[in-house]
């Protein structure tokens, strides 16, 4: 199983979207706050990347910007340019261009911009250990396939074809699992704790990857530990510094939210759910449900609906 895939999977809510703008100095967007997360890729030209507390960021072409928490900032050719609001149709995966800013004769910039619908309430703790703000810059020959990514999406916005709406949708999930790849890419290889250092540790991402393939599965502390050839202890220890939590906690976290996903997006009877995250009754399993979610597993199917 892939955790990083998985662990963006969990938190999906709706289709992501995307859009390509060209502006002419002097010119300014503002992105309004948003539940989900954004992507803002600077395919020519120079901005400023500017947040409500003030901070400025410089940002060039090829440069990258992934804002984890959806919060209010602004894209300027200069800081002291007039600020429009950028609106786009978050409801479908081309968005049409959004209102143009106020434009002159001066450089043009052009960006690609999406945004993706994901549950902040209960994120994966891979993606809320994330700053709230990456940048990645651009270098020739880092990043390969991220990219291509943005050549093939600036291009099928530029030009959209047959097959567009689709194709637009899984390139903006692609890019998304690319910038992330590329973030923890970069994270220093002697790294003490956190979860770029769990997924390249040669005990805990394999021990990983199990609960991943099968929550169901009655594992104990002593048997992860035994899979990867480390005691109890050691494996307890070494697990709970890199992931943030113990062992059966995260194993109970991803439980629930595998069966949280099932309950969502399928009509599965709830004793089966149950069995699936590894609880032997339809009792204990709506009692663990409630514990994590505040509300039974029955009401939460009824209440869940799925960003369209």
């Amino acid at each position: 199983m892939d955790i990083l895939t998985d662990a963006v999977t969990s938190m999906r809510t709706g289709n992501p979207v995307s859009a390509r703008t060209d502006c002419r100095a002097p010119w300014g967007l503002r992105f309004s706050e948003q539940t989900g997360a954004g992507f803002h890729v600077v395919l020519s030209g120079t901005c400023w990347l500017i947040d409500p507390a003030g901070g400025r960021t410089a940002l060039g072409p090829g440069d990258i910007v992934f804002v984890r928490r959806g919060r209010e900032h602004v894209l300027a050719d200069d800081p002291a340019s007039p600020v429009v609001d950028y609106r786009t149709d978050l409801s479908w995966p081309v968005s049409p261009l959004p209102s143009a800013p106020a434009t002159g004769d001066g450089p043009l910039t052009s960006l690609l911009c999406g945004a993706y619908h994901l549950d902040q309430e209960r994120p994966h703790p891979l993606v809320s250990a994330l700053p709230d703000l990456i940048h990645l810059r651009a270098r020739r020959g880092h990043h390969l396939a991220l990219t291509s990514a943005i050549d093939m999406l600036g291009a099928e916005l530029e030009r959209p074809g047959p097959g567009a709406d689709g194709i637009v949708a899984q390139l903006i999930d692609l890019l998304l699992l690319y910038i992330l790849r590329a973030w923890l890419d970069e994270q220093p290889a002697d790294a003490a704790a956190g979860w770029a250092a769990a997924l390249r540790d040669p005990a805990i991402a394999p021990a990983l990857k199990s609960i991943h393939a099968d929550p169901g599965r009655p594992w104990t502390v002593e048997g992860l530990g035994d899979s990867v050839g480390l005691s109890r202890a050691a494996f307890a220890r070494r697990f709970t510094a890199l992931v943030g939590e113990p062992p059966l906690a995260y194993l109970t976290r991803w439980r629930m939210t595998t069966a949280a996903g099932l309950l969502r997006h399928s009509g599965t009877p709830l004793g089966v759910v149950g069995d699936r995250v590894g609880y032997g009754s339809e009792f204990a399993f709506a009692k663990a449900f409630k514990r994590a979610y505040g509300v039974p597993p029955g009401q939460y199917r009824r209440e869940a609906r799925p960003v369209a």
